[in-house]
Parts: C-alpha cells; sequence; structure tokens
C-alpha cells in the first residue's frame, strides 16, 4: 500500500510565497484603485464652465474631463475660485488650482484633460521632398487635435500650392514646418497695392522688396519711392496696412 504524498515547504519558502501572494494583491488593489474619479461636489460645475470660457477661442469642440485629485475629494466651500497656475497651457492635460477664502481658506490643484476634436489633414499618398502640394494630395481627418503635434494643418489654404520640404509618408498628418509656403509675390515683381478706407478704395503699383507667400507681410515700393507694408492677398495683390 503506498503512502500518500504531502508537498511541505520549507520554512522560508512558504514565507516567501505569502509574500509574493500579498505583493501580487497590493498591485492589483493599487491598480483598481488608481483610476482617475470624475470629481464630485460644487467645485466642478465652477471649473468647467471657467475652463469653457477660458478655451472659447480654440479650434473645434471642446471636450473637458475633470478628475478627483490624488489627495482627495475637495473640502466643502461656498464659493470656489478657479484660477490657472503660471505657465499652465489650456491644451491636453494640466492642473487646475482651486482656491477657497472660507475661514480655513485653502488650495488645491485638480488634474483635467482638454481634447479638441477638430479636422485637420493628412497625406493621402507618398509626398516627395521637393513636391508642389495639391488638394488632391491631402484628406480630412476628424481627431483631438491635442494628441497631435501642434503644428498639424488644419485649413487646406496652409498646404494647397506649398513645397514639401521632406518626404512625408502616406497617412501622416501635415504639418507647416514640414511645408514651405507657396511664393505668391517675387522679390523685383511690380505688383499692385490696394488701399481700403471708410466707402473708399484705391489701388496703386510698386515694387516687392522681398519674396513673399499669401498670407504674410511684405514691403512694397511705391512709384513714388515711399516705402509701405502690406498683406498678400490670394489674388497676389497686396492689401495696405501703414
Amino acid at each position: 500500500m503506498k503512502m500518500p504524498m504531502y508537498k511541505v515547504l520549507a520554512p522560508g519558502l512558504a514565507t516567501l510565497s505569502t509574500l509574493v501572494t500579498f505583493a501580487s494583491l497590493s498591485l492589483q488593489a493599487h491598480s483598481a484603485t488608481s483610476q482617475p474619479v470624475p470629481l464630485s461636489g460644487n467645485a466642478r460645475p465652477v471649473i468647467e464652465q471657467f475652463l469653457l470660457r477660458q478655451t472659447a477661442g480654440l479650434p473645434g469642440k471642446v471636450g473637458i474631463t475633470i478628475d478627483t485629485p490624488i489627495s482627495g475629494a475637495l473640502p466643502a466651500c461656498e464659493s470656489p475660485e478657479p484660477f490657472l497656475p503660471g505657465g499652465a497651457r489650456l491644451w491636453g492635460r494640466l492642473s487646475v488650482g482651486v482656491r477657497c477664502h472660507s475661514d480655513q481658506p485653502w488650495t488645491r490643484f485638480v488634474p483635467v484633460y482638454i481634447a479638441v476634436r477638430s479636422v485637420y489633414y493628412a497625406a493621402v499618398r507618398p509626398i516627395s521632398a521637393g513636391q508642389a502640394l495639391t488638394l488632391a494630395d491631402a484628406t480630412a481627418r476628424e481627431g483631438d487635435l491635442t494628441a497631435l503635434p501642434r503644428s498639424v494643418i488644419v485649413d487646406p489654404a496652409q498646404f494647397n500650392g506649398a513645397t514639401a520640404l521632406n518626404q512625408i509618408a502616406s497617412g501622416a498628418p501635415l504639418r507647416r514646418e514640414l511645408l514651405r509656403d507657396a511664393v505668391a509675390v517675387q522679390r523685383g515683381q511690380t505688383i499692385r497695392v490696394r488701399t481700403q478706407g471708410a466707402g473708399f478704395m484705391v489701388s496703386a503699383e510698386g515694387t516687392a522688396m522681398t519674396s513673399a507667400a499669401v498670407g504674410t507681410l511684405i514691403q512694397v515700393k511705391m512709384q513714388g519711392g515711399t516705402l509701405i507694408s502690406g498683406i498678400v492677398g490670394p489674388d497676389g495683390m497686396v492689401e495696405r496696412t501703414n
């Protein structure tokens, strides 16, 4: 008759096994509790309205996520006052400060995420360095601009007619630093300068002092020798600014 076999752990191994099990359970518990928790309390709508006002000028549709700080929920406060720490950028992940001027004043920093969903443009085919782009070379996509390079192109006028400075892979977002603006006016070219005012518009000829792209500032020497500044328009005319 065979005797039953029992597996006996040495005291040291038993202790090690217990520690490993405890560490594993601790990591699982930490992972479960480390997920962001939405902020509750009366400070939340105040922070949200503050950020909506601050982001009113951003392109696209703004989405705001407000989480509870690692230190825990905010103490009660009748009139919480949100503010932006110095240098904070309303883009992606950041912290918003909240002050409370109560009998026991406090200041806390709340983690938020600002998403900006908008249309941007990406290459529909490989683009070679030196190639002039047309509207057919890119397609519109929608995404969170805060997760893309800050220089991503959101207006087709920014790439139409521009020249690629480097090779751009198919599907890659178009970025301003990868392109050279199309030159609309050449240095020494005779161009027309348009001046508009209340109820009048006049134009005169001058000579471009530099080459310039559409939408950029240029100096023009008028026939009488006067130097004026203006913005190059899509039609090649210069809109006087001084």
